[in-house]
């Protein structure tokens, strides 16, 4: 089994990679499966309706998100109908959408959920994650050996925790939400593959996907502002799994896939109006 994980597409210049690049790298890295990271989409925080249904179209089939799960109202309201958007899945029951979720390939099926972290959260906050993890995948093991979690977390030491607590117990553990494409891909003893952080979709050349004037200006005069996006080298980020029949990850490999530079016209249409509007 083969899994592609696009690391957190930021942006409009995070949709412009995934549309200009993907085709291309599924070419070169063939995929069952494809899972990408999108708590960043609209407008660097949150996930909308209409995006999530275009990135759907472009050929992914799971969105995963994180903290900024309900940012967007539109999704929020629909999101008990999508099935292809996981929002955390140690959430109190009473939200919105679902956090774990088994889908068919052909004859065989992938179970993916999502979790967040603790430490660093101030608008959301989930139930302890290492206490939800063991019932959730032996739920998920027993309809499929191919288990995938997205652990959205800030802290480096969270992450390597829940790696280890999961080994063994799920095909791959996938760090994300720093935005930051971490050197530690590695395939634990028990057959669970892991990085600490996968990365981003969008501006290489860039802050968490923002302008780097802007981040600068934000460490001065203590005003954030995330509203300027970064279009320079776009690239998808992110990492591809090779998983054995009986769950264990063989292989884990970083992608790190250049997108065409934008014309002027591109970035200026992109302020305008929303791809998939």
């Amino acid at each position: 089994m083969k899994i592609l994980y696009i690391a957190e597409i930021v942006g409009k210049a995070g949709v412009y990679a995934l549309k200009m690049a993907l085709g291309e790298l599924k070419k070169q890295k063939p995929a069952d499966f494809v899972i990408a990271g999108a708590d960043g989409v609209t407008g660097g925080n949150g996930l909308g309706r209409n995006h999530a249904a275009y990135i759907h179209k472009l050929g992914i089939n799971v969105l995963t998100t994180g903290e900024c799960c309900f940012y967007k109202k539109d999704l929020v309201e629909n999101l008990g109908k999508i099935p292809y958007v996981l929002r955390p899945e140690n959430l109190n029951p009473q939200a919105p959408g679902i956090g774990a979720r088994v889908y068919n390939i052909g004859t065989a099926k992938i179970a993916v959920a999502v979790l967040l972290g603790q430490s660093g959260f101030t608008r959301l906050h989930g139930d302890n994650p290492y206490s939800r993890l063991p019932a959730l995948l032996e739920r998920l093991r027993q309809e499929t050996p191919y288990v995938i979690v997205d652990f959205h977390a800030e802290a480096t030491a969270e992450k390597r925790t829940l790696f280890a607590l999961a080994d063994g117990a799920c095909s791959a553990v996938i760090g994300s939400h720093n935005r930051v494409q971490t050197a530690d891909e590695t395939i634990l003893p028990g057959g669970t593959a892991t990085i600490t952080d996968a990365g981003r979709t969008g501006s290489r050349n860039s802050v968490g996907g923002v302008d780097p004037d802007e981040r600068i200006q934000e460490y001065l005069t203590g005003i954030p502002d995330w509203t300027k996006e970064a279009w320079a080298q776009p690239e998808i980020q992110g990492i591809y799994l090779d998983i054995d029949k009986h769950g264990k990850s063989l292989s884990i490999e970083r992608i790190q896939w250049p997108a065409p530079e934008p014309p002027v016209k591109e970035k200026s249409s992109a302020e305008e109006e929303e791809p998939g509007d």
